[in-house]
């Protein structure tokens, strides 16, 4: 399997209608697919054509300021295609969005864009997987949901989000295959109180020991290996083997007829 860029595009919003997404800025991980480990990242800035289109307040963190200092497009397009293309492309909602942001500023340039040789686009691979368990499948609400913190709106902060984000529902999702009676049985709570880790661990320890033995009906099992009306019986017995035992030590005579008193 060839190595995975998760990427994202941050661009302006339209206003009115015909007016086009400007690419902003552009962010990327490489990411070794069998470690899952970052290997490589870049990251820019991107002075849109039209500067204007940029919102004098902030937009994902990004300001009219800020692009208006950074390379055009056509200077980081070499950097771009080099880390896009012959890769397998991952990010949330690329498919929709993302990728037809990239043919359109590879366009404007008059350059074929970079080609994947695969696409895994988280939105629509949690959603057939993970479901909506978290809410929505916005990124933000996915954060949220595992402790993540907020999405910041940037680029690079955000694909290594998404990256983490997919770890975790494939280790809740392994889990739930490997244990499908335990766990599966929780996954539409939808918004429902969690259960307390430490009755979670009651129950479980429960079913765990049902498994291992039967239960056990406390009021019919004999405290003792012989009827209370032998007791008589086994003391006069002990007291034969006691005065029988030969200058031998009473413990050990009592030990080896102990079959013969609880008889």
């Amino acid at each position: 399997m060839g190595e995975i860029v998760f990427f994202d595009v941050e661009t302006t919003v339209p206003t009115v209608t015909g007016q086009r997404f400007w690419v902003v800025e552009f962010g990327a991980i490489v990411v070794c697919p069998r470690k899952l480990v970052e290997i490589e990242s870049y990251c820019t800035l991107i002075r849109p054509n039209d500067i204007s289109a940029v919102g004098a307040k902030r937009f994902s963190g990004i300001t009219r300021e800020a692009v208006a200092e950074a390379p055009r497009f056509e200077e980081v397009a070499d950097k771009i295609f080099g880390v896009l293309n012959g890769r397998v492309w991952a990010g949330h909602n690329i498919q929709r969005f993302d990728c037809h942001r990239i043919k359109e500023a590879f366009a404007d340039i008059g350059r074929p864009a970079p080609e994947p040789i695969g696409v895994i686009d988280s939105l629509s691979v949690l959603g057939q997987g993970f479901g909506r368990r978290a809410g929505d499948l916005k990124m933000a609400t996915l954060a949220s949901y595992f402790g993540l913190g907020r999405q910041k709106h940037r680029s690079l902060d955000d694909v290594r989000m998404n990256l983490e984000v997919l770890k975790h529902c494939a280790t809740v999702l392994f889990l739930e295959s490997s244990l499908p009676n335990i766990l599966s049985n929780n996954r539409n709570l939808g918004n429902m109180s969690m259960i307390t880790r430490s009755r979670a661990n009651e129950k479980s320890c429960r079913e765990e020991a049902s498994k291992k033995s039967p239960p056990v009906n406390f009021g019919t099992t004999r405290a003792v290996p012989y009827q209370r009306n032998r007791l008589g019986k086994v003391v006069e017995r002990a007291r034969e083997a006691l005065r029988g035992s030969q200058g031998a030590r009473p413990i050990n005579s009592i030990l080896r007829h102990s079959r013969s008193l609880l008889r």
